[in-house]
């Protein structure tokens, strides 16, 4: 007894550790996963996270301690149920994630298991004999006998996705040699830095969110501006048309300021201004004349010999 309060001791304080040390955490289905490749995941993550594994009554028991002090993992609560364990992490969250679910490993069907997916068998030669035509005809499986083997004459599906494997499913397709379910681990929750959201989140690419964040903006500071409610998106554009509506009020008053002065003068001289174009296009004239005069010299028809030689 007193060896299993040590064990929750030490787990308690190494589940405190992780969460104060990583910003991120991956809750993971480990259902169907074994030991084998839970060593490999683990390697794959070394150096840069940390798989813990624990009973999900302990672990609400321990996060329930925390939230005194830490009161953002109470969102981790409702998630902590089934066969799931921990990643933490404070590296690329894509990165992490494909780590965590591309160690799959094929599996045979067994019976009373919830089938993943649609499970067909295909047409083709069997190469069974003749004599196991009934148990293909009890499962509604079309067959026909070629060359003294059971042939399956077209594609046929036996288990449907979210069902369970019957026994005779599971038969069949072992008897067939084949393995139609992958198993590995899964990521079910993200949280990171006190949120909690669906990994598919992970997939919205950054060009996304910035055109979504950008459109978001946009519609702020319409909205804002509209109304006449400042906002911070706002306040730029409020600024500058607020100083457009104060030199005008300058340009037609005799009241003035010093930004004010330079637009003043602009508008009484625009003679002193007007200047400066002209005298570039002039030069550019000038830069272009004298190659516009030069002209290849004619051959003077004299010094052409009509095709005779000189004692011709």
């Amino acid at each position: 007894m007193g060896g299993t309060r040590e064990k929750k001791a030490e787990y308690f304080v190494k589940l405190r550790e992780l969460l104060e040390e990583y910003q991120s955490i991956f809750i993971v289905g480990v259902d169907n996963v074994s030991s084998q490749q839970m060593h490999e995941i683990r390697r794959a993550l070394r150096g840069e996270g940390v798989v813990l594994m624990g009973k999900n009554t302990m672990v609400r028991r321990a996060l329930r301690g925390f939230i005194a002090d830490f009161p953002e993992f109470e969102r981790l609560l409702p998630h902590v149920k089934g066969n799931i364990g921990f990643v933490f992490t404070n590296a690329d969250l894509k990165d992490i994630r494909e780590k965590i679910v591309s160690n799959k490993v094929a599996a045979p069907a067994r019976a009373g298991a919830v089938a993943p997916k649609d499970v067909w068998v295909p047409a083709g030669n069997t190469g069974m004999e003749p004599g196991k035509t009934s148990f293909f005809q009890a499962l509604g499986v079309p067959t026909k006998i070629a060359r003294g083997t059971i042939e399956i004459t077209s594609d046929i599906q036996v288990v449907s996705a979210g069902n369970r494997v019957g026994a005779s499913e599971a038969t069949l397709l072992n008897m067939l040699n084949i393995s139609p379910f992958t198993y590995g681990m899964s990521v079910v929750q993200v949280y990171d830095q006190g949120q909690v959201f669906t990994p598919d989140i992970l997939d919205i690419e950054e060009d996304t969110l910035i055109k979504s964040f950008t459109s978001a903006i946009a519609t702020i500071t319409a909205i804002s501006l509209a109304i006449g409610y400042p906002t911070l998106p706002a306040v730029i554009h409020l600024l500058i048309n607020n100083y457009k509506k104060v030199l005008a009020v300058s340009i037609a008053s005799d009241y003035t300021f010093d930004a004010a002065a330079a637009i003043k003068d602009r508008i009484a001289n625009p003679d002193a201004y007007a200047s400066e174009v002209p005298v570039a296009a002039a030069a550019a004239e000038e830069t272009a004349a004298p190659a516009a005069e030069e002209e290849p010299e004619a051959a003077d028809e004299s010094d052409d010999d009509m095709g005779f030689g000189l004692f011709d």
